[in-house]
């Protein structure tokens, strides 16, 4: 049986679909998955080894020029592929418009979330199989539930594994006891302020251990600077590639990051990951993972370094724990 999953966006969003396709590996292994997501975010996906062929979309890119011949092409491009594939089943673990009109490209029946469900009620005007799944549960559990209802089988809920591990990419960049501070994200009222990273770098020098931090534009670039500046143990990496990165995070021993994408990354790891909301309600889209732990700011307050830090160190001594209990099974 071959399946495609739609699942077009976010970063985190897509992270969290990770654990519904392992459920999917051990339940169901006669089915063969595909997926198609944003161009930005495939590096991402393919970091799955159950994922045979990522097509990528780029609606965010056509809608600046939805009536450009470079976008009636990439469509008319992505509906052929999908079509050439031939999927028994595509499901939608997204539950908006534009997915589904993506998954409707397949030409094959579509599975979904019901009316009650679906982030927007009229994606499941195209759905062939639509499904109940309760929206008070975190994400993570609403997509396996979904693919369980999709392919016939009862997700294990007492374990969560996200099935993927660092990529193996050459890097200049030399590891040891290393903490990756992730400051970037996408609005500035998630970000925590420089002067709380500047201190978190200096405690965690004191603890023994190496920051590390990067940036993908101007803004980000400045904090990582004002960072490795004023605590010059700081390692700084310059802007690269999303394989790159997500390599570097791979070799922490630590990540301590925003409400970003790649903080989901480290926790899909199996990191110890503490991550920074100052903005945002974790709630139910959350980082989730075996070390993985979530600082809320309280109403006209912030997160103190100390804090983050002691969390931090909490989750290392759980993960040596566990470690020691591994081995000795």
């Amino acid at each position: 049986m071959r399946v495609l999953i739609v699942k077009t966006s976010s970063m985190g969003d897509v992270i969290h679909s990770f654990p519904a396709v392992e459920d999917a590996r051990r339940n169901r292994p006669d089915v063969s998955f595909d997926w198609c997501v944003e161009e930005a975010f495939a590096g991402i996906v393919a970091l799955h080894p159950a994922i045979a062929t990522v097509h990528t979309v780029a609606i965010r890119r056509w809608r600046t020029s939805p009536l450009g011949r470079g976008t009636w092409r990439g469509a008319a491009g992505l509906r052929r592929a999908l079509r050439d594939c031939r999927y028994d089943l595509v499901i939608d673990a997204q539950g908006l418009l534009k997915s589904a009109v993506v998954a409707k490209q397949a030409a094959a029946p579509i599975a979904g979330f019901d009316r009650s469900s679906a982030r927007e009620p009229s994606a499941t005007l195209f759905y062939d199989r639509r499904y109940a799944v309760p929206r008070d549960l975190h994400a993570i559990e609403r997509t396996r539930r979904l693919f369980g209802l999709a392919l016939g089988y009862e997700p294990d809920f007492s374990g969560l594994e996200s099935g993927i591990v660092p990529p193996a990419v050459a890097s200049t960049f030399v590891g040891g006891k290393t903490a990756f501070l992730l400051h970037g994200t996408s609005r500035e009222d998630k970000k925590w302020p420089v002067g709380n990273w500047i201190e978190t770098a200096r405690l965690l020098v004191e603890r023994g251990m190496t920051p590390v931090t990067t940036w993908s534009n101007d803004r980000e670039k400045a904090v990582a600077e004002a960072i490795a500046q004023a605590v010059p143990q700081t390692v700084l990496v310059p802007k690269s590639s999303l394989a790159e990165i997500a390599a570097i995070i791979g070799r922490s021993v630590l990540v301590i990051g925003a409400d970003t994408g790649l903080t989901h990354l480290a926790s899909a790891f199996g990191l110890p990951t503490v991550a920074v909301f100052v903005a945002t309600e974790p709630g139910l889209t959350g980082p989730r993972g075996p070390f993985s732990s979530t600082l809320l700011a309280a109403p006209g307050s912030s997160v103190a370094p100390i804090e983050v830090v002691a969390e931090a160190e909490k989750l290392l001594g759980r993960q040596t724990l566990s470690q020691a209990g591994a081995g000795e099974n």
